[in-house]
């Protein structure tokens, strides 16, 4: 896919680690310019300088998506660098979210993944759309989860959170349309990065063993589907859910 998106500048939130890293290394790789934003400073600077030593060509911002203030400052700044073709929503709260049923999730856990999650991700595309609207083929591309098509148990927030980012791709598509923006979102499933180590053994074991590919998940496995929505393969295609999990879950 190498080329596929030359010329294009890409957000990417959530970037420093885990399934964002891939996804920057890939979206660099096919040519586009990427914007790096994440809440972990050290680690974004780490992943920007590999990813320069491959040669390409990096922004890096901080930014804090329970923050309304410094979303709106990052993409002040983006603004000020350049248009914009394409954002990844990724960044999500999913560390120490999970291992407690309904009855035992406490006000403030539940507060804080709908803030960073839900509101985050609405935050970000309304601040993005302006530099979409103005490519006239912008793409967004939101991270959900395959646990809210199955409904993984005590992991009540995040699988709430996923499946409102599902909701709110559907009608982010038919309101950004007519400004030719295409919306759409990617279920990944148990992906093996920093984030799901902490994930109990007999869950991946459910994971690898239920799928129709058996076996594991690697973020690369969800790279391409990331690089076809945001390239003009998908210049028609909108308002779309596409899981990627090995066939754990059909849609």
């Amino acid at each position: 896919m190498s080329g596929l998106l030359a010329g294009k500048r890409i957000v990417i939130t959530g970037a420093a680690r885990g399934l964002g890293r891939s996804f920057a290394s890939a979206i660099a790789e096919a040519g586009a310019k990427v914007v790096l934003c994440d809440i972990l400073a050290a680690e974004l600077q780490d992943t920007a300088a590999n990813l320069r030593l491959t040669g390409a060509e990096v922004e890096t911002f901080c930014i804090d998506l329970a923050s309304p203030e410094s979303i709106t400052q990052v993409f002040q700044e983006i603004a000020a660098g350049g248009g914009v073709d394409g954002l990844v929503n990724n960044a999500a709260l999913a560390t120490g979210v999970g291992g407690k049923n309904m009855m035992e999730y406490d006000i403030d856990l539940w507060d804080r993944v709908m803030t960073v999650n839900v509101r985050g991700t609405w935050l970000v595309s309304q601040a993005a759309v302006p530099l979409l609207a103005a490519s006239g083929h912008g793409k967004i591309v939101n991270v959900a989860s395959d646990t809210a098509l199955w409904g993984a148990p005590n992991l009540m927030a995040y699988v709430a959170s996923k499946g409102a980012v599902i909701s709110m791709t559907r009608s982010m598509a038919r309101e950004l349309g007519e400004q030719r923006i295409c919306v759409n979102a990617i279920a990944p499933g148990l992906t093996l990065v920093e984030a799901t180590e902490y994930v109990p053994a007999a869950r991946h074991q459910l994971y690898e063993n239920g799928r129709a590919l058996v076996g594991k998940q690697h973020p690369t496995d969800v790279d391409g589907s990331v690089i076809y929505l945001l390239s003009p393969l998908a210049d028609f295609v909108t308002g779309q859910l596409l899981p990627i999990n090995g066939g754990f879950v059909f849609n």
